[in-house]
């Protein structure tokens, strides 16, 4: 085997094909192919593979796990590393987006996304910055993996609210700095709900939600959000390991067994916090027989909650996420200080509280988040600005403190 790099999917990341006599890598799946970008040949397929989809109207595009692209050296990961170090941000990767922007991202009205694994938010300003041509914003994961017991995936821990702000605070400050550009984001096919990780779906589930939603849409950058979230979807919560799809999730679950020994009742409990699939059950259009989804027999099985968290049911809400997400992305398209404003930290080491301002030209809006299903003081003179927007729907700038995941979008009206 050329390396004992392990694929991130579980196994080794080398397959090796008898009809050849030869290995080939791929860092994830067998089926997913890592492709020798070194060679031009490539690099000028995907250059037509982008114009192909550009000449029909395509108008973004986002690359997986970009940043994995230069393989730097072949070598044998030291002990106690997984090789990352030879194909992670090499030095490459910027010259062949660069070239992929040239040859055919640059000729169209076209936006890119690259999503980064293991990556530095240096370097995401690197890729991001307009000047360098490469990409127009970057996903990175850092804050989601703030639950991680000792960095590891598959293990149960309350999230780090003080790692969390620091991320937050660090990417948009130095992205900020540097002239690249965030795409913030929660939730995507890759992992658990936030509304269940973040946020508490049985006591506070639209006050959580809707709070969870402020965050992405009041930093710098562009935000995303995943099918579901504008209704509140939360993790699966099967009741068997066989209930799973993902062939991360399976693997995880027999390294779980084998090597730790765990129980299938434990292994249950991780996959039911960690696993990728909470992410990608079908859409929950009604209440009826899978989710209005499908007439066949859908990928993965519908959740309980389907009785009251689905389409039909929210749009009948008169304070319904939903809504609350059309209010948000209005708010953003039409507020310059929300899009470009500079970022100013506040309440950094606050153990509830997750605050900040935004300000253009003379122009201020204070965005305050209580991030737990507690009331939390608040050591802010909120006297002088007005609600915006917020997930009560009343504000007392004098209360001196946050409801339970009370989230707050103000405006400065006076000195």
């Amino acid at each position: 085997m050329p390396t004992n790099w392990p694929s991130k999917f579980g196994g080794p990341s080398w397959e090796y094909v008898p009809e050849a006599d030869e290995y080939y890598l791929h860092l994830f799946d067998p089926t997913q192919a890592d492709l020798n970008l070194a060679n031009p040949d490539v690099r000028e397929e995907l250059a037509g593979i982008l114009n192909f989809w550009i000449e029909k109207g395509v108008k973004g595009f986002r690359f997986d796990v970009v940043n994995l692209i230069d393989k730097m050296a072949f070598e044998d990961a030291p002990e106690g590393s997984e090789g990352k170090e030879f194909y992670t941000d090499g030095p490459k990767v910027g010259e062949y987006l660069h070239q992929l922007y040239v040859e055919a991202l640059g000729k169209a009205d076209v936006m890119t996304v690259g999503e980064m694994s293991a990556t530095t938010v240096e370097k995401c300003a690197g890729y991001s910055k307009p000047e360098n041509e490469e990409l127009s914003m970057c996903f990175n994961f850092h804050h989601l993996k703030v639950d991680y017991k000792d960095k590891q995936k598959w293990t149960l821990m309350p999230f780090d609210f003080q790692e969390l702000k620091d991320l937050f605070f660090e990417w948009d400050l130095k992205m900020e700095e540097e002239g690249g550009w965030n795409a913030l984001f929660w939730n995507c096919h890759d992992q658990p709900r936030a509304l269940s990780r973040f946020g508490d779906p049985v006591n506070y589930p639209k006050e959580s939600a809707k709070m969870l939603a402020n965050v992405i849409f009041t930093r710098r950058g562009t935000p995303y959000f995943l099918y579901g979230d504008e209704i509140g979807m939360t993790n699966l919560n099967s009741t068997s390991i066989d209930d799973y799809a993902d062939v991360v999730s399976h693997n995880a679950a027999a390294m779980l067994k084998d090597e730790q020994k765990k129980s299938d009742e434990k292994i249950l409990v991780i996959l039911q916090a960690k696993s990728r699939d909470n992410g990608r059950t079908p859409m929950q259009w009604t209440n009826g027989v899978n989710g209005g989804f499908t007439t066949g027999k859908p990928w993965l099985r519908l959740n309980d909650n389907l009785e009251t968290v689905n389409v039909e049911a929210v749009l009948k809400e008169d304070d319904s996420i939903y809504d609350y997400y059309r209010k948000l992305i209005e708010l953003k398209k039409s507020n310059p200080v929300l899009q470009q404003g500079n970022t100013v930290p506040l309440l950094q080491n606050d153990p509830n509280i997750y605050a900040y301002r935004r300000q253009l030209d003379g122009e201020e809006i204070l965005c305050i988040h209580n991030f737990y299903g507690h009331q939390a003081p608040v050591d802010l003179d909120l006297a002088g600005y007005e609600r915006i927007l917020s997930n009560y729907d009343d504000f007392n700038p004098a209360a001196g403190f946050l409801r339970p995941y009370e989230s707050l979008i103000l405006k400065k009206t006076a000195d």
